[in-house]
């Protein structure tokens, strides 16, 4: 009886664990939130700018499709929260795909320490360099220190036993429950502390994140440069302002906001705002 009842408990161990794994080795939700953001933001936000579906169309045709990125790439070098946001949820996202394929260190003792430090710390402090480079020192250091405190559930996590590494043998048991690092018993307020930062990040990247991609992508700004040109048809030069789209050449291939189509312009200046239309929410 006691070694069948040993034998149930290992199977609904396995039970338990295999979907945290098997969910960590394929990046999570995040992984899922951020290939739909993806592909339904910058369309989002094209079509909502230029108005109409035809004229998202010719506007994707327009700019070809190494372009494409640049409506996403756009939006996160003009809105500073979205950009943090992403940030972080993107190095929560590498984090646990890299830790479910054992990359990060479970065992004890002072290396081991450091080294998961120092995988922990290497991206945020990278995202927050770049935060800061574009947005000023402040941003940089919420979000790099975000993206660290966010990074250290999972790490708890794993030593706990609570994950383990994808396609890796249990670890021996110290005693019932799931397997864990030998002698490592994290204080109770450590473990509150990663309950809580797997629900921040869950707001983070369910609910958060969403909204304000689709807020950016509806608030009636340009993704990119908007520029005043001089545009040729037939014999008829004018003045009109457009939404740049590609360089050829000396000039601009853009979409006309005075005559909504494509056009080639010459002799261009830039302008100030961004601003094509009213914010969805006003309209």
């Amino acid at each position: 009886m006691a070694k069948g009842a040993e034998a149930d408990g290992r199977n609904t161990d396995q039970v338990q664990e295999e979907p945290a794994r098997s969910i960590d080795s394929k990046g999570g939700p995040g992984h899922t939130v951020l290939l739909a953001l993806a592909l339904a933001v910058p369309v989002t936000k094209v079509a909502y700018t230029v108005g109409g579906n035809g004229a998202a169309r010719d506007v994707f045709v327009a700019m070809e499709p190494q372009n494409w990125p640049n409506v996403l790439i756009g939006m996160v070098l003009t809105d500073p929260l979205l950009a943090s946001v992403l940030a972080v949820v993107t190095s929560r996202v590498v984090f646990a795909l890299f830790a479910a394929r054992g990359a990060v260190p479970v065992a004890g003792g002072t290396l081991r320490a450091l080294q998961r430090t120092a995988l922990a710390l290497v991206n945020p402090v990278a995202v927050g360099v770049v935060d800061a480079c574009f947005f000023g020192p402040w941003w940089g250091l919420g979000t790099g220190l975000t993206a660290f405190a966010l990074r250290q559930g999972i790490v708890v996590e794993y030593r706990t036993g609570k994950r383990r590494h994808h396609g890796h043998r249990p670890m021996q048991r110290t005693g019932p429950g799931p397997s864990r690092d030998r002698g490592y018993r994290p204080t109770p307020w450590l473990r509150r502390a990663a309950a809580l930062e797997q629900w921040v990040a869950l707001v983070l990247t369910a609910v958060l994140l969403p909204v304000l991609a689709f807020v950016s992508a509806l608030d009636g700004q340009a993704w990119t440069s908007i520029v005043r040109c001089q545009v040729t048809e037939d014999t008829r030069t004018e003045s009109n302002r457009l939404i740049e789209l590609s360089r050829k050449g000396n000039g601009v291939v853009g979409w006309n906001l005075d005559t909504e189509e494509i056009s080639n312009g010459a002799r261009c200046a830039g302008e100030e705002s961004l601003y094509v239309r009213e914010p969805w929410w006003r309209g």
